[in-house]
C-alpha cells in the first residue's frame, strides 16, 4: 500500500506542477489577447487539457488526503469507528465500482478517438485528441488504487 501512496503523491506532485505550467501559460494567452490582439487556438485548447489533467489526476490525491466531497455537517461528529465503517462502504460500493463502471464506459471512447485519430474541430487547434481522452481510464485506475491502499487502512484500523 505505500507503493500506492508514493504514487499517488508523485501524482499530487505532478498535478501541481501541471497548475503552475497552466496559470503561466493564461497570463501569457491573455497578454497576447490583450495586449497585441493575437491569440492561438492551439494554446487556449492546451489551457483546458491542463485543466482536464488537474482535475483528473488530482482526484486520487484528493482522495489519499481526504478532502473529497462528503457531508462533513455529519462526519465530524462520528466516532473514528463509525468514519472508518463509513469509508469501507463509500469504497466498496461506491468509488471502486463506479471507478470500474467509467474505465470500461471510456476505453471504447479513447479507442474510438484513436483509430479515428481525432483532431480538434477548429481550424488551428491540437492534433491527438485522444491522448487527453486517456486520461479518463487512466485517473480512474489510479483512484482504485487509492481507494483500495485507503480500504486496506481503514480495515486494519478496524481490528
Amino acid at each position: 500500500m505505500q507503493l500506492i501512496d508514493k504514487t499517488t503523491k508523485y501524482l499530487g506532485y505532478f498535478t501541481a506542477l501541471v497548475l503552475v505550467v497552466l496559470v503561466l501559460l493564461v497570463v501569457y494567452d491573455a497578454t497576447i489577447r490583450y495586449f497585441f490582439s493575437s491569440g492561438s487556438i492551439a494554446l487556449q485548447e492546451l489551457e483546458w487539457h491542463l485543466f482536464d489533467v488537474i482535475i483528473l489526476f488530482g482526484i486520487a490525491y484528493t482522495l489519499k488526503h481526504s478532502s473529497h466531497v462528503r457531508v462533513d455537517v455529519f462526519y465530524t461528529s462520528f466516532s473514528e469507528k463509525t468514519k472508518r465503517v463509513i469509508n469501507i462502504i463509500s469504497s466498496l460500493f461506491f468509488i471502486i465500482p463506479f471507478s470500474i463502471l467509467i474505465i470500461y464506459i471510456s476505453i471504447d471512447f479513447v479507442l474510438l478517438s484513436y483509430e479515428q485519430n481525432e483532431v480538434s474541430s477548429n481550424p488551428g487547434g491540437l492534433e491527438y485528441r485522444f491522448l487527453v481522452k486517456s486520461l479518463l481510464p487512466l485517473s480512474f485506475v489510479f483512484l482504485i488504487l487509492q481507494a483500495i491502499s485507503h480500504l486496506s487502512l481503514d480495515w486494519k484500523s478496524k481490528s
